[in-house]
């Protein structure tokens, strides 16, 4: 029972990093109908970000230290929330409407984000900071002009390979002065790892179980993340205008919501989401280029298996997965099954009856004990599930719902 417990408790706080993750995506993906194949690496970027965070404050003292958690959810967020404003605005939105080049669109924006990580240093950071300087900053002036519309495309020809031309001569510049100095790679192709602050280490002791501080304060902080987003879509105007967009997005245009503000705010708001996952996931392992891939699919199965757009389908899709994946996973039922096979043994009148079955179902679970093979299983179990309510548990309700 206490190998039970203790998965189960562990399950759980998995669950909880596959929500926050997946309360980003559900908002996007009802809303928009965009299947952002990127979402995995703007949980790595958080993780990154945390990291980044974690080494400024280790170098201004240990009483700072302490508290870098405290600084590094809210930045994770920011950078995130940035990097998705970005996208949205440079990639998905000339797309919607138009779901395959969007999946395929945003899986090579993921792969972009991965090299980027293991390859950046000041000089592409600088020279990212200065062509965008350049031509969004010129492009900005030059709007300003009566006849702008008229010569926007001469414009752009002009500016795009004149500021990559200007980006490249400074490259090169500082990379020919200071050398190693600024072409080492910041993070590298290696994993990272976050050190948690004392207060996160060790674990509260209940009987003969231990549940660690660390996984306690990523349910709290899901738990805070899901007060959060349901404040701010049930009692503020730009989360009324998201809800409304979601249930019939022609009917809210013509009442004067900027759908494209809204969705603009929606794909940063579910960015940030995943850079706070990402923060969370730094705490359980070591963050690399390859971690947003470890969670993209368990975070879909999410939206999908909980009903798109759904929190509390959500809540309950990602808990029942993360228990599932870490209890069958973890092989903590082959205890309990050995317990009951030795049961069955002392008995004669339920030995021939159930010996047969408790062997082939201890078989069965001793197949699926590791965690790859435990994901199939889930995943069949998903699949399954998704032909008897192909919508998931809460259906979207709404005259968009069947469009």
């Amino acid at each position: 029972m206490a190998g039970i417990l203790d998965g189960l408790f562990n399950g759980i706080s998995i669950g909880a990093v596959l929500l926050m993750a997946a309360l980003g995506l559900a908002i996007v993906f009802g809303l928009m109908g965009v299947i952002n194949m990127a979402h995995g690496e703007l949980m790595m970027l958080g993780g990154y970000t945390t990291f980044v965070v974690q080494n400024s404050f280790k170098n201004l003292g240990e009483s700072w230290f302490e508290v870098y958690v405290f600084a590094a959810l809210p930045i994770a967020f920011l950078v995130t929330a940035l990097v998705g404003l970005a996208l949205e605005r440079g990639v998905v939105r000339f797309l919607y409407g138009r779901p395959l080049e969007t999946l395929l669109a945003t899986w090579g924006v993921s792969l972009i984000l991965q090299q980027f990580v293991r390859s950046v240093n000041w000089v592409l950071a600088i020279g990212l900071a200065l062509f965008c300087l350049l031509f969004f900053g010129g492009l900005w002036f030059i709007s300003r002009r009566a006849d702008f519309p008229r010569i926007r495309g001469g414009v752009i020809a002009i500016l795009l390979p004149l500021s990559a031309a200007l980006t490249f001569l400074t490259g090169k510049i500082l990379s020919g002065t200071y050398k190693l100095a600024v072409t080492k790679p910041w993070f590298g192709a290696q994993n990272v790892d976050v050190t948690a602050p004392k207060w996160l280490r060790g674990g509260l002791v209940l009987g003969s179980l231990q549940l660690p501080y660390a996984r306690l304060f990523i349910i709290g902080l899901t738990l805070l993340c899901i007060l959060g987003i349901y404040l701010f879509l049930q009692r503020s105007p730009w989360g009324l205008r998201i809800r409304a967009v979601t249930q019939n997005r022609t009917m809210s245009a013509c009442l004067g919501i900027p759908t494209t503000k809204v969705d603009a705010l929606t794909f940063a708001l579910g960015s940030g989401l995943a850079g706070i996952a990402g923060c969370a996931v730094s705490f359980l392992g070591p963050v690399g280029p390859n971690t947003g891939q470890i969670y993209i699919v368990d975070t879909f199965m999410v939206v999908v298996v909980g009903g798109v757009g759904n929190l509390l389908g959500s809540i309950i899709a990602a808990m029942s997965i993360g228990a599932a994946n870490y209890i069958i996973g973890s092989g903590v039922v082959l205890p309990i099954l050995g317990s009951a096979a030795s049961y069955v043994a002392s008995s004669e009148i339920l030995k021939p009856l159930l010996s047969e079955i408790i062997k082939s179902v201890t078989g069965f679970f001793e197949f699926f004990s590791t965690i790859p093979m435990a994901k199939v299983m889930v995943y069949a179990l998903i699949f399954g599930f998704l032909q008897l309510r192909p919508a998931g548990i809460f259906p979207q309700k709404g005259r968009m719902a069947d469009g």
